[in-house]
Parts: structure tokens; sequence; C-alpha cells
């Protein structure tokens, strides 16, 4: 049976780097071609890196990215390679080209593209038209883009009526809780209605607030796993693959009038001496390790793709910036990462205890600045004016917020990003200060729910050598520490039932009536639903954060500020 030595090349693109996107294609196919590989294929838009948004408007850009593939065209001679790039005439197109000995000799333009979460490719680009299959010795490629394979009645299903007997799928498939299995679930959906064998390559890496996770795969025509590559880093996967030359043609649908299809021939490879390659297939990650992982590399890539060298962390000796603090020392390393602890008065010995114990642990720089002073000078310089009043919220917003000044003078000073440790439970429901402990430039855990906090600190724990995170850190009540005796639990309900309430409401979407029939209180129902539509302002105003949900606050969730519909009615 004819043999074709397949690469996936799962890269971690920069947006706008072009340069830098070209050289690291380039260093792939070398890669590829020292291991006689007859077709490598890149993730989507590997060129420009995705997504590109409105660098896509300026037509600077794009000339860029055609005269990268042009570079890339020109480095390819016995290995046919496939890469993403920005195609254009009148339109822009989301592309993929294929090319040999020097030239491109075809191009995919993407059909079905998406528009909803993250996604808004119809803002940028048109649909392509055309599902041509590329023919490499007896293997005959159908390529098509990300979104196409989703679809039953899509371009699998065209590229195989059209004699298509291999499809690679390239991705910029960004990561989120339960994603993995549900991409696969796909891609064995498609290979059962065809019975074709599909290559899925996906890139890796942080882009703002998307974290790209890879686990790019290759599956036979049974749906067999035959190779799949590292979650969340780099790797070149290459896989011998049996081509079966005779394929039984599927029943023609109603969309095969509406694209073309033609066949280009691109090369016939001869590599008869090479030694047959045992691709790998590496074993997926636990669920929390993927979460984990994916804030880790999404931290990495936002510091360094931002050209910061290191991050300040504010450490209360609370669990919420412990697990901050973590994430990037595993990020960064801990020479990069200083933390601060600003005491007042009414924060506990233990907490105080607790941040140097966690530096301590992590290997982390401490230093202390306590804000005691800097608050009663507030104080008295307010006094004529809060007069008559009650000591409240203000006074500990103020408390939060010379918190903020004085990281933000710190990151001014001495070039520090500022991670903020503000987890998604408290960005719902308005628990946290604006231009306080909201101040910073990066929002690690702002789309993780505090419950799960406390599993990744215990995933954290039980994966490493020895205790990361103090046990009276995970262990204590949570507490701003604004006034004495403070606890979470005075302003909120309980976590356990708080972070359900916030799921069904935000990210399922449920109705304040159909969260209330799951057995939830009405009036707690009520509070928790009112405290979310009424602080969109704050998380509006909040640095961007890494998304881990199906719907996180920025990206996905995009509601009005000044909006008056009323759930309750």
């Amino acid at each position: 049976m004819p043999m074709l030595r397949l690469a996936l090349a799962q890269i971690n693109p920069h947006v706008g780097d072009i340069e830098g996107n070209t050289r690291k294609i380039l260093e792939y196919i070398d890669k590829a071609t020292k291991s006689k590989v007859d077709v490598i294929a890149f993730p989507e838009l590997s060129v420009t890196g995705y997504p590109p948004e409105d660098l896509l408007l300026k037509k600077h850009f794009v000339q860029s990215n055609l005269k990268a593939c042009e570079i890339i065209a020109a480095h390819t001679q016995d290995i046919t390679t496939i890469f993403g790039f920005v195609d254009s005439d009148e339109k822009r197109y989301n592309a993929a080209a294929v090319s040999h000995q020097g030239e491109i000799v075809g191009t995919y333009r993407k059909i079905h593209l998406p528009n909803y979460g993250v996604f808004d490719e119809k803002r940028y680009f048109a649909s392509g038209k055309d599902c041509s299959i590329f023919v490499v010795g007896e293997a005959k490629i159908g390529i098509n883009i990300c979104e196409d394979i989703w679809y039953k009645n899509g371009p699998t299903r065209l590229q195989k009526e059209a004699g298509a007997n291999l499809i690679v799928n390239i991705n910029g498939s960004p990561f989120s809780i339960g994603k993995k299995k549900q991409r696969e679930g796909i891609i064995g959906q498609r290979i059962k209605e065809n019975n074709i064998p599909i290559a899925y390559v996906n890139m890796v890496g942080g882009q703002d607030e998307l974290v790209f996770d890879g686990a790019s795969l290759i599956l036979d025509e049974k749906g067999e796993i035959l190779a799949r590559g590292n979650q969340f880093t780099e790797d070149l996967i290459i896989c011998d693959m049996d081509i079966k030359t005779t394929i039984n043609d599927s029943q023609k649908t109603s969309n095969s009038s509406r694209y073309g299809t033609s066949t280009i021939f691109v090369s016939r490879p001869n590599h008869k001496n090479r030694k047959n390659i045992n691709p790998k297939v590496k074993p997926p990650m636990s669920d929390m390790n993927e979460i984990y992982q994916a804030l880790v590399l999404g931290t990495k890539d936002y510091v360094n793709k931002c050209g910061f060298n290191k991050v300040l962390v504010a450490l209360s000796g609370g669990i919420d910036s412990s697990l901050v603090a973590a994430i990037a020392t595993d990020a960064l390393g801990p020479e990069n990462v200083v933390g601060i602890s600003m005491p007042s008065k009414f924060s506990s010995s233990g907490s105080e205890t607790d941040a140097q114990k966690l530096a301590d642990n992590l290997g982390i720089q401490l230093q202390t600045v306590p804000i005691e002073q800097s608050f009663e000078t507030m104080e008295k310089t307010l006094k004529p004016q809060f007069a008559g009043t009650e000591w409240g919220t203000a006074e500990e917003n103020i408390q939060s917020r010379i918190r903020g000044n004085l990281i933000m003078a710190l990151s001014n000073k001495f070039g520090w990003l500022v991670l903020t440790t503000g987890n998604k439970s408290e960005m719902a429901v308005g628990y946290a200060t604006i231009y306080g402990d909201m101040a910073g430039g990066f929002a690690v855990i702002k789309d993780v729910p505090k419950m799960m906090v406390y599993e990744l600190c215990h995933h954290l724990n039980n994966s490493s050598e020895k205790e990361l995170i103090p046990k009276s850190v995970i262990e204590k009540p949570p507490s701003a520490e604004l006034r004495h005796d403070q606890k979470d639990s005075d302003s909120l309900p309980d976590y356990k039932i708080l972070d359900p309430i916030l799921e069904a409401y935000i990210e399922k979407q449920f109705s304040y009536e159909e969260i209330v029939s799951k057995g939830y209180e009405r009036e707690t129902v009520k509070h928790i639903v009112g405290l979310v539509d009424t602080n969109e302002y704050k998380r509006r105003q909040s640095a961007p954060g890494i998304k881990i949900t199906d719907m996180n606050f920025g990206r996905d969730r995009r509601m009005p500020i000044a909006n008056g519909y009323n759930p309750f009615k």
C-alpha cells in the first residue's frame, strides 16, 4: 500500500510578527525535510498569527503577509507545504497555501466563517468557493480550515466526493474546558460519515485572552488515533500513513453544485530507502492539569509577547493571589516574579505570615510596604467631606485604591507588569474595587470561578514535590480584610452556592425563573443576578484575562452597560 509521510507543525505564532512567524515556519520545514517528510501542514493563519483582528484592515499588513508567502514558497523544494495566510483580491480570505518546488501551486479559501463567541471572521473575510484536491503521490488531499470540518455536509464531504483519500484540516482553535473532547468527537463524526482519514493540526500559545492548546491529531479511516501531539507546547508530529487508492464515493449532496472542485497535481515523492517512523500518541492531560497549563501558557505568552520581563503580584496571604503567584512562577521563573505585601491595621498576622511562607515556597522576592500611614493621611484629608457619615464601603475601598496606586507606581518605576488577582466569581458580582485591586495589566484568573481556584491549588500541591500553597491559605475563610473580622460571606452567599448560580446565569444563560426552579432560594438568585447585571461597568474597565470557560467576560459575553432590561419582570 502506498505510504505518505505527513508532518503536523504545531507552532506558536505571534500575531502581527510576520517576520518571526515566517522564520519559525522555515525552521519547521527544515526539520521536516531532514526527516524526509512528504507533506507538512501548519496551523490556520500561521503567517499572521491568529486572530489578527483589525490588523487585517491595514493594507500594508496584508501585503507583508503575501510577501512572506513568497519567501516560504521559495524555501519549499522536495517537501509539499500547507500553511495558513491571508489571501487577497478585491476581498480578504482566510486561506491555506500549498507550495512545492519554490512556488505556490494552489490555495484553499475557508468556506465556513465562524461568527459567534470569540470569533468574528465575517467582519474580516469573505467565504471561499472552491474545494480543490491536491495530489501528492497516491495521496489525494482535501484541505480545509478549522470551522469547515464542523459541518456534516461541508467541505470534507465535498472533497471526499471529488476523490480525496485524506483530509488535512488546519486550525486556530482556542482552549476551553472540554474543548479537546468536543473536537475529537467532531473529527470522529466526519471520519465515520466519510470513511476517510483526517489530519488535524492546531496551533499553541497565548494571544491576549485566548490560549491555543495544540493537541494535534492524525486519525485513520476507522477513527483510530495514529498520532497525537503535545498539549500547550510546540511540537512536530510525524506519521507514516497508508494511503488507500480506492475510495467508495459517497452519495452526492445538494451542496456539490455550489462549490468548484478541481484536481491539482503537486508532486510524486520518492523516499523508498527511508526508515519507518513510529508516530507518538501523547496521552491527554487531566482536566485540572489542562486548565492549569492553559493559565501558565496564557500568562507566559502575554507577558513575553507584550515585551515585559518581570511581573508584580500583590500578595494578601489569600488563596487567589497565592494561585496567581504560583502560575506566574511556573510561567516565567521565580526570578521574574516579585510579590508585594501591603498590610494595614485590618490585616491579620496570619495573612502576613502566609504571604511570606508562599514567597519562600515559590522562591520569589517579597517586598513589604505598609499602607496604614497613607490610609490615615487619606482619612484626614477627607475628614471635612466625610463629616457626619458612618465609616463604611468608601473607607474600605480607599485602602484598596492605595494598594492599587502603590503597585502601579512600582510597575511604572521598574517596568513590571502587574498581574491582578480577582477570580470570576468576584468579577461577576462586582466584589472588587475599581482602580483598586482591579488595577493592573493582566487578569490571570479572571475566568476561574472561586471553587475552581481551590481545586487548582489542591492540584498544584498534589502534583508538586512539596506543598507550594500553604495549607493555612487554603483553609482560612476568604476575606478582603478591609475592616475588622471581615469575611466574604458577610456580603455574598457561600461560594458553593454562588458559583453554580453564576454558571447557570452567565455560561448557560438560564433565566431568573429557570435558576430558581433548580432549587435555589428566590431572593438569593435575585440578589446575585442583580449584582451581575449592575456591575458590567466595572468589568468593562478590568484588565484582559485568560479564557478557560465557554463564556468569559469580554470576548464571549458582550453586554451593554446602560442596559434597561429587567430580568425579574
